[in-house]
C-alpha cells in the first residue's frame, strides 16, 4: 500500500477523538471517508497531512514514516485541499495556483518556464482558464474551490488529500471535479483520499469507503461491501426518512393516516406521483407493481401498502383482487400512465373497476393540477 496508517489515534490537545485507525490506499485508487457531521473526518485528514499532531500510531508513505519528513519534502509527494478558506491579499487566481509550485522553486520562489506550464495546465484541468487574471477575493465560493483544486494539482502530487472538495459547487461542477479526480487517479497514478457528504457520489467514484462513527472506524471496504440501505440509515441515524442506495436518493417520511388515494403505477410512472402525494401529506396505496419494478424502490418507503406481483410473471386474479379491496377504501384513483403489455394487461381492469365504483379517477397531469389547489 502506498499511503497507510497503523493504529493511528487522532484528536485535539492530547484528547483522543478516534483511535485505532488502520487505513490504506494504493496509487491510482480513490479512498473516501463518509460519516455524520462532527464524526472526525476532517481530523483524520488533517492528521495524515501533518496539519494536526497525531496522538499515537504511524502514517507512512511507501513504508516511510512521514513524521521524520520536512514539510517541503512532504509537499513534493502530497498535496492538500482543506475546507479552511484562505484570504490571499491582492493575488490573482493564477498566482494562487502558482503557490502549488513553491516546493520545487529556489529560495527566491522564481517560477521556471516548466512551472508556468504546469500552472496553466492545472487551470485548464479544472476548467478555470477564464479566472486566471481575476482577483481571488472577487470570485465565488464555487470558483474558489476550483482554484484551490488547481493549486493542489499544480504540486504534481503522488497523493492528493481533499476535505469536502464538492462544497459550494453546483451539480455541474461537482461532476466535473470528481471526473478530474477520477482521471488523475487513473491517468497520473495519483492516490486520492477525501471526505464527501454526498454519499451517492461517494458510491460512484470511490474504490474504497471508510465509514466513521463515534470513536472508531465503523466499516472499511469497497462501495459494494459498504453501501446498503440499512447500513447508511444506521451510520447517519436516519429516523424520519430513508436513503436508497440503489438510486442514491433520499425519500422523506411517508404520509401518515388512512390512505385516500390508490395509484395505478409501474415502469417509473408512479414515482413523481408518489412524491407529489408525500409532499402534500396524502397517504396512498399503489399497485400492481412487479417486485423488480423501478417504482417499487420508492413505493416501499412512501406507500401505506403496495400491491405487488412476482417479477417476470403475469398479473393475476390474486393481485387484482387485493388491488380492488384497496380501491374500495379510497376516494381517488390516480392513473400514472403505465404502459400495458402482455404481463400487466389485466391492470386495465382496475381502471374499469374504479369507474364502476364511482371513484374519482385522475391522470397524473390532472393530479398535479388538482393537488395543492384543493385538499383531497
Amino acid at each position: 500500500m502506498y499511503l497507510k496508517t497503523e493504529n493511528l489515534s487522532v484528536g485535539y490537545s492530547g484528547k483522543v477523538l478516534i483511535h485505532d485507525i488502520n487505513l490504506s490506499v494504493e496509487r491510482g485508487k480513490i479512498l473516501t471517508l463518509i460519516g455524520p457531521n462532527g464524526a472526525g473526518k476532517s481530523t483524520i485528514l488533517k492528521t495524515i497531512t501533518k496539519h494536526l499532531e497525531k496522538i499515537a500510531g504511524v502514517v507512512t508513505i511507501e513504508n516511510q514514516n512521514i513524521s521524520k519528513w520536512s514539510n517541503k519534502d512532504l509537499a513534493k509527494r502530497l498535496s492538500v485541499m482543506l475546507t479552511e478558506r484562505i484570504s490571499p491579499e491582492l493575488m490573482t487566481c493564477e498566482q494562487v495556483v502558482a503557490m502549488g509550485r513553491y516546493p520545487y522553486t529556489n529560495h527566491f520562489g522564481a517560477l521556471t518556464p516548466e512551472d508556468k506550464r504546469v500552472v496553466q495546465e492545472s487551470l485548464r484541468l479544472v476548467r478555470a482558464e477564464e479566472l486566471a487574471n481575476r482577483s481571488f477575493s472577487d470570485i465565488s465560493d464555487g470558483q474558489r474551490q476550483r482554484i484551490m483544486l488547481a493549486r493542489a494539482i499544480c504540486q504534481d502530487p503522488e497523493i492528493i488529500v481533499l476535505d469536502e472538495p464538492t462544497s459550494y459547487l453546483d451539480i455541474r461542477h461537482k461532476i466535473e471535479l470528481l471526473d478530474i479526480l477520477r482521471k488523475m487517479a487513473a491517468e497520473k497514478n495519483v492516490a486520492v483520499v477525501m471526505s464527501l457528504h454526498e454519499i451517492d457520489l461517494a458510491a460512484k467514484i470511490s474504490d474504497q469507503i471508510i465509514c466513521i462513527k463515534g470513536d472508531r472506524i465503523e466499516l472499511f471496504g469497497t462501495p459494494e461491501e459498504v453501501f446498503s440501505d440499512a447500513r447508511i440509515s444506521e451510520l447517519y441515524e436516519i429516523k424520519t426518512g430513508s436513503f436508497n442506495t440503489l438510486f442514491g436518493s433520499v425519500e422523506l417520511m411517508a404520509p401518515a393516516g388512512e390512505p385516500k388515494v390508490f395509484v395505478l403505477a409501474g415502469a417509473g410512472k408512479g414515482i413523481p406521483v408518489y412524491r407529489l402525494l408525500q409532499k402534500h401529506k396524502i397517504a396512498f396505496t399503489t399497485g400492481v407493481l412487479f417486485e423488480n419494478d423501478v417504482d417499487m424502490q420508492v413505493a416501499k418507503v412512501l406507500a401505506a401498502h403496495v400491491v405487488s406481483a412476482p417479477a417476470f410473471m403475469h398479473v393475476g386474479e390474486q393481485e387484482l383482487c387485493e388491488a380492488r379491496k384497496w380501491i374500495d377504501r379510497v376516494s381517488y384513483v390516480i392513473d400514472a400512465g403505465t404502459p400495458l403489455g402482455e404481463q400487466n394487461q389485466r391492470c386495465r381492469e382496475l381502471t374499469e373497476y374504479a369507474a364502476a365504483q364511482h371513484k374519482v379517477t385522475l391522470t397524473a397531469a390532472e393530479a398535479f393540477a388538482k393537488i395543492g389547489k384543493c385538499r383531497m
